[in-house]
């Protein structure tokens, strides 16, 4: 980080996500939002997305309910997102302003124009195959009014049990409406679709939030797996469900996410194996700059949902590795890893751990060390506008490994580093219509048998 930071300022103007419309117009002026539609008369926000192909319409009414002048805009493409070093304000901002619409959303009903729906089934499970078939042979109805286009996995196209072939029989538009999409699709045109619903546990969630790297459309989950705090809606009663979510408008949650990008150390010319042992990751990422030669460089970035692991892998002996939250180098930890989670993921890893539980809402960073050296060494909580760096030491025995929600892992060697802090593209979670209430509290209930026990005899 650094206070003038360079500010790639690229606004999401080619979503059709109208949670990440909000976030980019948050704090500007409503001329300023793509892609939505607000009334201010109403008491309840309509955010309708603009489906055009060429431009973007950006309507707002006035307070007498005088439709101002329109503007029109030429989208532009979707460029890959490099990482993106924020400056503290920045980082500041951005969070707040996460966390601020956060809040207005919480006691709103969106209403989508949805035209195009993302299906995501639980993978390796032959018994969802025959839920996702009757999930598209319901949307894709011949008797219903609007005509959705339904993407599913590339793989149930030749699937049996699917049946693609069946319903193309059944209803000959189904070919035309019917599409499959692979992970390369759903991270580089993700705007193309206005709704996700996911089959599955919370597994097929973090999946789906692996799918979509950068915005995230809103995604409503059936509970098909065995873990229930993501997966809100009985599938028992999916088509209601459905029809309500998409005709009377949805309530959305936006789950924090964490912007991970993984930085590799530059040799230093000249530099020999035996010389690199005796550079200082400290001094090189909170000291001052002697040649003006960047000491590291880019090498990925991923956007997670509940954790990212830093650990000694394959190796036999324990992991060092250096913490740094902003310009401060916290501590070196000497243990078998350290486990970084949102507050979504404070259930998972960072549980089994040792960590603290966390309620969704809160903004924070938890940091938990997996069977650290020292007793000392406890669980800590940091606000979400930290910048953490998480380093392997030049002088360190081994290498470490990290992994990003359990996936894509790859090798950290002495140098190496990660920076992990809020992401501009939070998870937008569909709640059911009762809202949050005692929502988490009774999945800890159910889910962990949260402090269960018998209860205490009375004295008599």
């Amino acid at each position: 980080m650094a206070e003038n930071a360079s500010h790639s300022a690229r606004p999401d103007e080619a979503t059709a996500c109208f949670v990440h419309s909000l976030i980019a117009g948050e704090g500007l002026a409503p001329a300023k939002i793509p892609n939505i539609r607000i009334s201010r008369g109403q008491s309840r926000l309509e955010a309708d997305v603009v489906n055009e192909s060429a431009v973007h319409d950006v309507a707002v009414e006035d307070e007498e309910g005088e439709h101002k002048a329109v503007e029109r805009r030429p989208k532009s493409p979707l460029n890959e997102v490099e990482s993106r070093q924020l400056t503290k304000k920045q980082l500041s901002d951005m969070a707040w302003n996460v966390r601020n619409l956060s809040k207005k959303l919480d006691s709103i009903r969106l209403k989508l124009n949805v035209e195009t729906i993302f299906l995501v089934t639980k993978a390796g499970d032959r018994s969802v195959i025959g839920s996702a078939r009757k999930v598209v042979q319901w949307l894709l109805s011949k008797n219903r009014v609007t005509r959705y286009v339904v993407y599913v996995e590339n793989k149930l196209q030749v699937d049996p049990e699917f049946d693609y072939e069946g319903l193309v029989e059944e209803d000959p538009s189904v070919k035309e409406r019917l599409k499959f999409w692979d992970p390369k699709l759903a991270s580089e045109q993700a705007h193309l679709f206005d709704f996700v619903i996911t089959l599955g546990g919370d597994g097929t969630v973090l999946y789906t939030s692996w799918l979509f790297q950068h915005i995230v459309p809103p995604v409503l989950s059936f509970s098909l797996g065995s873990l229930g705090f993501l997966t809100k809606f009985d599938f028992n009663d999916y088509q209601n469900i459905l029809e309500c979510a998409i005709r009377d408008g949805v309530v959305v949650s936006l789950r924090l996410r964490f912007e991970c990008t993984t930085m590799r150390s530059n040799p230093l010319p000249r530099e020999t194996p035996a010389s690199k042992k005796h550079r200082d990751l400290v001094e090189e990422l909170i000291g001052e700059e002697t040649d003006g030669k960047p000491s590291h460089r880019p090498d990925g970035v991923a956007h997670i949902l509940n954790d990212v692991v830093v650990d000694r892998g394959p190796n036999p002996t324990m992991s060092s590795i250096e913490l740094f939250g902003g310009d401060e180098h916290f501590t070196t930890l000497q243990a078998d890893g350290v486990c970084i989670a949102t507050p979504t993921g404070s259930t998972a890893y960072n549980m089994a751990a040792g960590g603290s539980l966390s309620h969704p809402d809160n903004p924070v960073i938890l940091i938990t060390a997996i069977c650290a050296h020292t007793l000392s060494f406890r669980p800590i909580i940091l606000p979400d506008t930290v910048v953490l760096r998480v380093g392997v030491p030049y002088d360190a025995r081994t290498s470490s490994w990290a992994s990003f929600d359990g996936r894509q892992r790859i090798e950290l060697l002495p140098g190496d580093y990660l920076t992990v802090s809020a992401s501009r593209y939070p998870f937008a979670n569909v709640l059911p219509h009762d809202g949050r209430g005692d929502d988490w509290m009774h999945s800890l209930s159910k889910t962990l048998n949260w402090n269960t026990r018998q209860r205490q005899k009375a004295m008599h």
